[in-house]
């Protein structure tokens, strides 16, 4: 997922728009047969990040549903709802952010080049039919492996902690946009995770979910305005 942020004491993460966008300072060069020389300049080399983020909070991740996603619901008479904080509405699903952290390096420097979570305490998605339901709750993202975590229970029966439930594709992801006390994040692609998937499958009793399957589009919303 190729994602974000902001200054390290969060006092304006709008200032990431600009700073992303320039180049780092060039790092120090020389040459030396000494090998203390030499180390001296790899670590003048590392990379610096152009932006972090330590205590990440507010404001949310919007997931818009794909109409391929809600058919393929529709299908398997699967039923989606919210758990705890999150909203369904106007067909995409809102996860309030509780917490976290985000580092960002300049692209090319470092791969990956954004690093930490995004979580999501106390809210999450379910499905039911027939009788079951799966929730997936406390969702957890990953920018540097592209992974989304969560906890997994069937019918109030817990089954897996921090599982791997969606993978993220940020090669559609647009610019950072800024303005009126927050930082946007738009066009990440979510889908359905290998672990995730035959998972399902068991439990419904099915085989028609696939890993891969996209869930929708992400739009991840940042308070820019709050002190650390």
């Amino acid at each position: 997922m190729s994602t974000i942020f902001s200054s390290r004491t969060r006092k304006t993460l709008a200032v990431v728009a600009l700073v992303a966008t320039t180049s780092l300072s060039a790092a120090a060069c020389g040459s030396s047969s000494d090998s203390s020389a030499a180390s001296s300049s790899t670590k003048a080399q590392a990379p610096k990040p152009v932006a972090a983020i330590d205590a990440l909070k507010g404001n949310d991740t919007q997931v818009t549903l794909d109409q391929g996603f809600v058919d393929a619901l529709a299908a398997l008479k699967l039923t989606p709802g919210t758990i705890g904080t999150a909203q369904l509405t106007e067909g995409a699903l809102v996860f309030p952010i509780t917490g976290g952290n985000v580092t960002v390096f300049k692209p090319g420097t470092v791969s990956p080049y954004v690093i930490g979570q995004i979580q999501h305490e106390g809210s999450g998605l379910s499905l039911a039919a027939g009788g079951t339901k799966v929730e997936l709750t406390n969702l957890n993202v990953d920018p540097g492996v592209s992974r989304v975590y969560g906890d997994v229970s069937v019918n109030g029966k817990s089954v897996a902690n921090s599982a791997y439930l969606f993978k993220l594709d940020g090669r559609t992801l647009k610019p950072l946009a800024t303005g009126s006390g927050t930082a946007t994040l738009e066009g990440t692609k979510v889908a359905i995770s290998p672990v995730a998937a035959p998972l399902l499958n068991q439990t419904f009793k099915t085989d028609a979910v696939k890993p891969g399957l996209l869930v929708g589009i992400a739009k991840i919303t940042v308070d820019t305005t709050s002190g650390d």
